[in-house]
Order: structure tokens, then C-alpha cells, then sequence
């Protein structure tokens, strides 16, 4: 039996009598677009905080390629081959886009060149090769989306957890930012995304995880979630369910 490539079992975390995660479980195997879907507070973002150690959970296992990762620090995770993206974007603002993903690839360099060759490489693949001296206050919301990618990639994931890597942008920009997260796989990376924008995700993912009131209450295809009464209700109200 071929071991997920990260694994999470009974994934608990309270904050005092709000139980923001409770009792989650699911796997993602290796490759896999695994979208996370739910509505505002059913526990999305506090999920990625868990599993990429900014909080520890209260109960449960995570694993990643075999190993129980309950209790290291983000940086050590990070450089276990998890990578993340945030919802809100917080990129140096006064520093350049090439300033701004060197930051992210110093760490895994030798040097300030090969650094700054990493972070070349990565602004080229996420389409801003010609923003490379742009203060990343210049950049549209799309640019900084993008540059987000790059400051994760560089970081060299063999998994990305992208949070809402379409949110806020306009929508002449999501089908260049899908194609970057498909090309990603297609370079071996494995993708767990949180995505508000239904169609978006549906067409997306392999397989869906549905959150709702901090539970995992659908794990399936996305054709299989979609028809969750529990999700239909959540989202579009109780006149549409059983439709």
C-alpha cells in the first residue's frame, strides 16, 4: 500500500471554547490537487496554520511522507518539503520583486548568486520575468499573487498549500493563475488548495475535502462533495438542497 503523502487523523485544534478544527481526517497522495472547500469560519486557514506548525493541534496526527510532524516549528516543516501561501499577501513592500523571493530562496543557497539565479528561474515560471525590479508595492493584486507563488516555490515544496490563490483578482487573471498551479503539478508538486470560488475548484481538483463548522463533513471527488446537502445548505441556503 503506497504511503500519502500526507496524512491527518482525527486533527483537533480549540481556541478556548471554539473548536475550530475538529476531529479532521484525510490524505492527499502524491500529485494530487486536492482542493479544501467550506464557508467563511468553518476552519480552512486554521487547518494550514496547523499543518504547517503555526499552531499544534490539540488531538491527532499529521504525517508527511511517513513522519509525525505534531510539534515542529513552521521554518523546520518548511524545509521538510512544505510550502505555503497566505490569503492575505504581505510581500516587503518597498523591496523589489527579485528582493522579495530571494528572501524566501537565501536559505536554500549557498550564496547570494545562487540565490538570486533561484529566484530569477522562479519569477520566469510565474510570468513576472519583466517585474523583476518593480518595488512589490507597484505590482497589481494579480502580479502579487504571483509573486507569492514564487516566493513558496523557491522554497522547493514537494507540497503547497495555496490559500485562495485566486481571491481578490479580476477574472480576465484566474485561468493564467489555474494554468500555474496545473504546470506546478505537472513539475511533481503536490497541491492542497483552499479555493471560495466553486467553479474554479471543481475544475481543479482531484478530489475535494468540505469543511464545514470545523468538521470534515465530504471527502470525495468534486462531483461527490458538490451533492453534500450539509455544503449545498452552507453555501447557497436550504432552498437548494436536494436539487
Amino acid at each position: 500500500m503506497t504511503t500519502p503523502l500526507l496524512g491527518l487523523v482525527d486533527v483537533t485544534r480549540r481556541f478556548g471554547g471554539l473548536v475550530a478544527n475538529d476531529a479532521i481526517s484525510f490524505e492527499v497522495a502524491r500529485e494530487e490537487i486536492v482542493g479544501v472547500i467550506g464557508p467563511n469560519g468553518a476552519g480552512k486557514t486554521t487547518l494550514f496554520d496547523v499543518i504547517t506548525g503555526y499552531y499544534r493541534p490539540d488531538r491527532g496526527r499529521i504525517t508527511f511522507q511517513g513522519r509525525d510532524v505534531v510539534g515542529l516549528p513552521p521554518d523546520r516543516i518548511n524545509r521538510l518539503g512544505i510550502g505555503r501561501t497566505f490569503q492575505k499577501l504581505r510581500p516587503f513592500p518597498e523591496m523589489t520583486a527579485l528582493e522579495n523571493v530571494m528572501v524566501g530562496a537565501l536559505p536554500r543557497q549557498r550564496s547570494l548568486r545562487e540565490a538570486e539565479h533561484a529566484a530569477r528561474d522562479a519569477l520566469r515560471f510565474v510570468g513576472l520575468e519583466d517585474r523583476v525590479d518593480v518595488p512589490a508595492m507597484g505590482l497589481s493584486t494579480g502580479q502579487r499573487k504571483r509573486l507569492e507563488l514564487a516566493r513558496a516555490m523557491v522554497t522547493r515544496p514537494s507540497l503547497l498549500l495555496l490559500d485562495e490563490v485566486t481571491g481578490g483578482v479580476d477574472q480576465r487573471s484566474i485561468p493564467g493563475l489555474l494554468d500555474l498551479v496545473r504546470r506546478l503539478r505537472d513539475q511533481g508538486v503536490t497541491l492542497l488548495v483552499i479555493e471560495h470560488n466553486m467553479r474554479v475548484i471543481m475544475s481543479l481538483a482531484d478530489r475535494i475535502v468540505g469543511l464545514h463548522l470545523g468538521k470534515a463533513v465530504a471527502v470525495g471527488t468534486p462531483q461527490e462533495v458538490s451533492r453534500n446537502p450539509l455544503l449545498v445548505e452552507a453555501y447557497f441556503g436550504k432552498s437548494h438542497v436536494g436539487r
